[in-house]
């Protein structure tokens, strides 16, 4: 990375969890603290749609048909890599090390920052939580992830599941977790996040 040695770091937090979490709300409640947030799904599906290095190692693994003029075929490379362990590494191997680079660039051009935090989904899975400092893991019953996903994404409840399946489970999760929020609609999500950015600061002072 590019910092300077000669100056005092961010403090580096993860924040993830799985689909239909809520971890993007509490990137929010962060954000309104003034703390900078790196959504890497967000900056993945820019560079995947304008880094022309990118594009063409894409086409070139996947087909040229994975690319519309109006860029990536989201539905078509999902279908691609669903259910096809060896294509999503494929995908991966391509877009994670740009990403890395990415937020890297991000985290050298806000170095005067306390804390700065990455959000993303496959934080552990993609192996870009051992770069970090601590790690925030979010929480929620699967039938509320369920819900939450049904509405927002207009899918029904049987695609949802599958994609939960797919995914880390949140008792793997946990166990990399230094800051753990339930995000179960029961239990009031700004008193814990206020409660972990306190421990974040205490632990910088």
């Amino acid at each position: 990375m590019c910092l300077d040695e000669t100056k005092t770091k961010p403090l580096l937090v993860g924040l993830t969890g799985g689909i239909g979490s809520g971890k993007s709300t509490i990137a929010k409640i962060f954000s309104s603290l003034s703390i900078k947030v790196y959504n890497s799904d967000i900056e993945a599906k820019k560079i995947i749609n304008t880094d022309a290095k990118t594009i063409e190692l894409l086409k070139q693994k996947f087909g040229a048909d994975v690319y519309t003029e109006f860029g990536i075929d989201s539905k078509k490379m999902a279908e691609l890599v669903f259910n096809n362990k060896i294509a999503l590494e494929e995908l991966n191997k391509i877009v994670h090390p740009r990403v890395k680079e990415h937020f890297e660039n991000w985290v050298c051009s806000n170095q005067t920052d306390l804390i700065l935090i990455k959000e993303a989904a496959i934080l552990i899975e993609s192996g870009a939580n051992k770069g970090l400092d601590k790690i925030i893991v979010v929480t929620a019953p699967e039938e509320l992830r369920v819900k939450r996903v049904v509405k927002r994404d207009k899918v029904n409840e049987i695609d949802v599941k599958k994609r939960i399946i797919a995914q880390m489970s949140d008792a793997e999760r946990i166990n990399f977790a230094d800051y753990i929020i339930y995000n179960n609609e029961k239990d009031l999500v700004i008193p814990q996040v206020l409660s972990i950015y306190n421990q974040l600061i205490s632990t910088i002072h």
